[in-house]
């Protein structure tokens, strides 16, 4: 390749997800990948704010295997712990009002021989309680350094919630209650980035107006 670019994270999550990112508009993005949740506001082409929390999928993952060891006496490995999140995973009660529960497989802890034990999605939810909560406060704490207009955008079109880490069930209701500001999950969460590149290489103005505006 001839010349390679940089482009944030969030302005590219921006990008795929068609938000008005080169209007005088304040956009506000929170992106949870695996290893970082990214949290910007966005405006005129550019990131106005913008935080990293080294807090995602991944410590999601971690916080449900030490919540089901110290319950139920199972080790589970990091990618166990992801399938559960996956599928019975949730920060509120699912909508249809039914809790889900799951069979799962690991080591004893004290024998350290196998185990098999059934697990409720109640008790993957106590154990994303404590880093989500983290997210809350990061989220917070960003909002606060925005400035007014911008600010007042974003209450009025809530905030964009994209990656991986986004597609936990009710987590768009649960940060919406939190922070009193509308919060929607992008329907292409997982592909948001990546398209988003690629609208930036296919429009010469937005990547030299993108460009313009992070030197």
């Amino acid at each position: 390749a001839r010349q390679a670019y940089l482009i944030e994270e969030p302005m590219a999550a921006a990008m795929g997800a068609d938000l008005p990112v080169t209007e005088p508009t304040g956009s506000m993005v929170v992106d949870i990948g695996g290893g970082t949740t990214e949290v910007a506001v966005i405006s005129l082409g550019g990131i106005v704010t913008s935080s990293s929390l080294r807090l995602a999928g991944n410590r999601m993952d971690e916080a449900i295997a030490i919540h089901l060891r110290d319950l139920l006496g199972i080790k589970i490995g990091e990618r166990t712990a992801e399938v559960i999140k996956i599928k019975i995973g949730s920060i509120l009660p699912f909508e249809d009002g039914r809790e889900r529960d799951m069979i799962i497989s690991g080591q004893d802890v004290l024998t350290e021989q196998p185990k098999e034990v059934t697990i409720q999605s109640e008790d993957v939810r106590d154990a994303l309680q404590a880093p989500i909560d983290e997210m809350v406060v990061h989220i917070k704490e960003t909002f606060k350094k925005t400035n007014p207009d911008l600010a007042s955008d974003i209450i009025s079109n809530g905030i964009l919630l994209t990656g991986g880490g986004g597609l936990l069930s009710g987590l768009d209701r649960y940060l919406t209650n939190k922070l009193e500001i509308p919060v929607w999950t992008s329907e292409t969460a997982l592909t948001n980035v990546v398209n988003g590149c690629l609208k930036v290489l296919e429009t010469p103005t937005a990547l030299k107006q993108i460009l313009m505006r992070s030197k």
